[in-house]
């Protein structure tokens, strides 16, 4: 009912006042797309039990572990898993020589009558190491081998190789799906730092915008959006929101090589319309996901994000993304994420939310 409240509200300031009275709440999931909670605390005394009820819920998981580490770390395991192989074998080829009796006997080419050496010219703890990193590489120099008379001999290479073999399969399939992951896909999509609430097809929408930075394109994107809303005792709801593209409803978009912007009409049955036209104060936050498929593999990427209140700029629109050059051929702009004043004025049902007081009404 007042200038002052337009005027706050075509400035961008009143969309990022906080409540006043109402602490600051820690975000649900990052801008970037992570959880932000954090884990249970545990009672002193106890966090040795929690530790290690955590590292065996994360062994019981060692694919998605591996998969899930840091380039660095993942090399490391890679490195460390087989020199640790490499030893353990080494120790067993060691300890079979000692007890038969090996490590004694000068030549191995002329053993004493009746000594049947199982492996030739395994003499000492490094030699032991060296032959089972031939066993294990197949390299095969020729100067160590087992004797086929030594049946101990044949029982411990026939476990080294399957142990091998299976190790071999483990770290060579977290390579290859650590390199195909589709989340390094997804981090090519971007979203703007802020939603806005303006006039679109004349209707009051919520708007958010997002962008495929690669020219490889997306295809059967779609968006969806749950409402995270504090209530009494401080009890997080959750609801989810539509998103439509244009005129394709409920459509995925068929594909995504430019910046496209995402509706959520604000009408009485939007879970956003008593927070953001009723003057509501309650906190909230909107998760948004981005589901899409990439072209050439068919994997399936998703990209998330999260807006606060003060994240929502009212009475904005976004600047338009594609422009023609001389050549009349289409360019995205790199200013896509820039707002500026809607052509149309909000509608006068939307309050506009002034200290939190909810009480100034756009006319």
């Amino acid at each position: 009912m007042t200038t002052k409240s337009n005027s706050s509200v075509l400035g961008g300031k009143a969309s990022s006042s906080p409540l006043l009275s109402s602490p600051t709440r820690q975000r649900l999931v990052t801008k970037d797309g992570h959880c932000a909670l954090r884990p249970p605390l545990c009672p002193t005394g106890s966090w040795r039990g929690a530790s290690s009820r955590a590292w065996l819920m994360a062994l019981q998981d060692l694919w998605g572990l591996l998969v899930g580490l840091r380039w660095r770390w993942v090399l490391l395991a890679f490195c460390a898993s087989f020199l640790a192989h490499w030893l353990l074998f080494a120790c067993l080829w060691y300890l079979l020589a000692h007890l038969n009796g090996d490590l004694a006997v000068q030549d191995h080419d002329a053993p004493p009558q009746g000594h049947v050496v199982c492996v030739k010219h395994i003499t000492s703890f490094t030699a032991a190491f060296s032959f089972s990193l031939e066993t294990q590489l197949t390299i095969g120099y020729g100067t160590m081998f087992p004797s086929g008379d030594c049946p101990s001999a044949i029982a411990l290479l026939a476990v080294q190789m399957l142990l091998g073999l299976m190790l071999e399969a483990f770290i060579t399939g977290a390579f290859v799906a650590k390199i195909a992951r589709p989340q390094k896909r997804a981090g090519a999509i971007q979203f703007s730092p802020q939603v806005v609430v303006g006039q679109h097809q004349g209707q009051t929408c919520l708007m958010l915008r997002a962008t495929n930075l690669l020219q490889r394109p997306l295809v059967d994107v779609k968006v969806s959006a749950v409402l995270y809303e504090e209530h009494e005792g401080q009890a997080l709801h959750q609801t989810s929101l539509d998103f439509h593209l244009d005129h394709l409803g409920q459509q995925p978009c068929p594909f995504f090589i430019f910046p496209l912007t995402f509706y959520h009409p604000l009408d009485r049955r939007s879970p956003l319309y008593p927070a953001l036209c009723e003057g509501i104060s309650n906190h909230f936050e909107l998760v948004v996901f981005l589901s899409a498929l990439q072209e050439g593999t068919g994997d399936t990427c998703q990209k998330r994000t999260s807006y606060l209140r003060q994240e929502i700029q009212f009475d904005r629109r976004f600047v338009p993304a594609l422009g023609l050059d001389a050549r009349g051929r289409y360019m995205v702009s790199t200013q896509h994420f820039d707002t500026a004043h809607s052509k149309e004025p909000l509608d006068k049902d939307c309050v506009v939310q002034i200290n939190g007081d909810g009480t100034d009404r756009m006319e």
